[in-house]
């Protein structure tokens, strides 16, 4: 079994519960937005010539896609 090495999981978890309940909130907020932004870059390096509402509907499709695998 390969586990994978951690060695900044403790300052992380430490630096988390420093946060107040509002930072950490806001810190999710802009990570999610933060993938968000990723992922339209990304479908947009894929397929150029798509106009905004094609690829937003691509968009969606994927996340569809993504949320499906979950559950």
């Amino acid at each position: 079994m390969n586990i994978k090495q951690r060695p900044n999981h403790a300052l992380y978890i430490r630096t988390l519960r420093r946060m107040s309940s509002e930072t950490r909130l806001m810190k999710a907020f802009e990570l999610t937005e933060f993938s968000r932004q990723l992922f339209l870059r990304s479908l947009r390096s894929r397929y150029p010539d798509l106009s905004d509402d094609e690829l937003h509907k691509v968009y969606l499709e994927r996340l569809s896609t993504c949320h499906n695998r979950n559950h």
